[in-house]
């Protein structure tokens, strides 16, 4: 027998990235082929961004998908929340011209503020919330201290990306096959500041860092991964709409199902682990289970990896400081 439809909120429903993961969720990408899903869809309330969602929805229909038990579609995020199991929070607003980073925070902040209000209004008090919507850490943490009768374990930002982007570079590099390198860890911000630790990394049972040059794990890797987004809006004309949707369906599928032991890195509350403040949101390694996770415990750093976390959360604290104001 299947089970009661999980409901989904999603926020910029009819923009790129909500184009590229809609239809995997109702084809049970996210959840599994037994979990019907409802999908409540949010947009702004204006006419082109309307227009838009009206027919992404008529494609859904016209798929047929087995699971996908109903879909709403609202610009209130009142609406959108409410009973919601899931909360993929995509809309945010994008770097304009002249804009500075300041003040895409203070814009974004205005959006997630409003968001993580409605959450903590309308929401199930155990809702899966996952802040896709770029600068993801802070808008997470934003969402979340809007929320406070919701559990700062309800939130998360998207760093999954960058994972999946390291992973795949060291099994090209190595010749294995991406299902064959483990424990790859992402820390800090979803941002060029960010770092992908090879330090505990295996490939096929063999420590990465015999099979790879340290020289091109510190200035090809990671110079490449702090610019993947850059080069694929360069090549593409667009941004990595995909490959985001994919990471997002990969984080929350793992958190709601179980990790099976693999390391992933979710954008998580600190609880004070490895030194990174607490409160702050921060990409960090996890392990998933029974629809929770953990911070991996006890892992060493060398000089390096050290000073490389140390910049990323300096970053993330920056950010932080940038908007605390708004909840004094």
């Amino acid at each position: 027998m299947m089970q009661e439809p999980i409901r989904v909120a999603v926020t910029g429903s009819a923009g790129q990235i909500g184009y590229s993961i809609l239809f995997r969720i109702a084809a049970g990408a996210m959840f599994g082929r037994d979990r019907p899903v409802h999908l409540s869809l949010l947009e702004r309330d204006h006419p082109t961004s309307r227009s838009a969602l009206k027919g992404v929805m008529m494609e859904l229909e016209d798929c047929a998908f087995p699971l996908l038990a109903g879909m709403s579609a609202t610009t209130n995020p009142k609406e959108a929340f409410r009973d919601c199991d899931v909360a993929l929070l995509i809309g945010a607003r994008p770097r304009g011209p002249g804009m500075e980073r300041a003040d895409l925070l203070e814009s974004n902040a205005r959006i997630f503020i409003e968001q993580g209000r409605a959450l903590d209004e309308v929401a199930k008090r155990s809702v899966k919330v996952l802040v896709v919507g770029n600068p993801c850490n802070t808008n997470a943490w934003i969402a979340m201290k809007s929320a406070p009768s919701l559990s700062p374990k309800c939130f998360t930002a998207m760093v999954r990306l960058d994972q999946n982007r390291a992973i795949s570079m060291l099994a090209a590099k190595t010749g294995a096959k991406a299902s064959h390198v483990h424990q790859v860890a992402v820390w800090g911000n979803h941002s060029p500041t960010v770092f992908a630790d090879l330090l505990h990394a295996t490939v096929d049972g063999t420590r990465a860092l015999e099979l790879v040059d340290r020289d091109w794990y510190e200035k090809t890797l990671l110079t490449t991964l702090a610019r993947r987004g850059t080069s694929i809006i360069q090549s593409r004309g667009a941004s990595s709409a995909a490959s985001a949707a994919n990471a997002a369906i990969d984080t929350m599928r793992d958190w709601v199902l179980g990790s099976m032991g693999e390391w992933v890195s979710m954008g998580v509350v600190s609880d004070g682990s490895y030194g990174i403040p607490e409160g702050l949101v921060c990409g960090m390694p996890c392990v998933c289970r029974n629809g929770d996770y953990e911070i991996v415990q006890g892992l060493g750093f060398d000089d390096f990896a050290k000073a490389r976390i140390e910049r990323t959360v300096r970053e993330l604290e920056a950010e932080r400081d940038a908007i605390a104001p708004l909840f004094r």
